[in-house]
């Protein structure tokens, strides 16, 4: 049920506790408080002050997105979560720019710390790069990726 213009300060409170939780895009923020408020000009008041405090920063939130799925994902699927939570179209193009570079690591590193050993047959092989496309790797990375890992074990296992 919207309030009215007379609890401006109760959708200020509320969104400091929001924003208290974790970082929020700009849509996220203007979807939840449109649903407490039903007058636009109060909600776009209010996410002008936050953004000016500090409070609701997209780059902040893209940089959190970015460290937190690296380890994990692949730049296109940071891309795509970020969209997802609403962040600007600018702010994610400036802040993954260049992570590409990157995949390639990810995707090693990522197969060693789910597979333990390296793939013995075409099956097995084949498991492991659907499991890197299914988070979102590029089938180039991925295949690069399952043909590093077999190349890297094959090379220290002894003769």
């Amino acid at each position: 049920m919207p309030a009215g213009p007379e609890s401006e300060a109760n959708l200020s409170a509320l969104a400091y506790r929001w924003l208290a939780r974790r970082d929020r895009s700009r849509a996220e923020m203007r979807a939840y408080l449109e649903r407490h408020c039903a007058e636009a000009e109060t909600v776009a008041r209010l996410l002008d002050d936050l953004s000016a405090r500090g409070w609701l920063c997209e780059d902040r939130l893209a940089d959190q997105v970015i460290h937190s799925r690296r380890a994990r994902s692949s730049a296109r699927a940071i891309r795509y979560a970020m969209a997802r939570r609403g962040i600007a179209e600018e702010v994610i193009a400036q802040s993954t720019a260049g992570l590409e570079a990157g995949d390639l690591p990810s995707a090693t590193r990522l197969l060693r710390k789910r597979f333990r050993s390296p793939a013995t047959d075409r099956t097995e092989r084949e498991r492991q790069f659907r499991f890197l496309l299914n988070r979102g790797f590029d089938r180039a990375v991925a295949l690069k990726a399952v043909r590093a890992v077999g190349d890297d074990d094959a090379s220290e296992s002894p003769d």
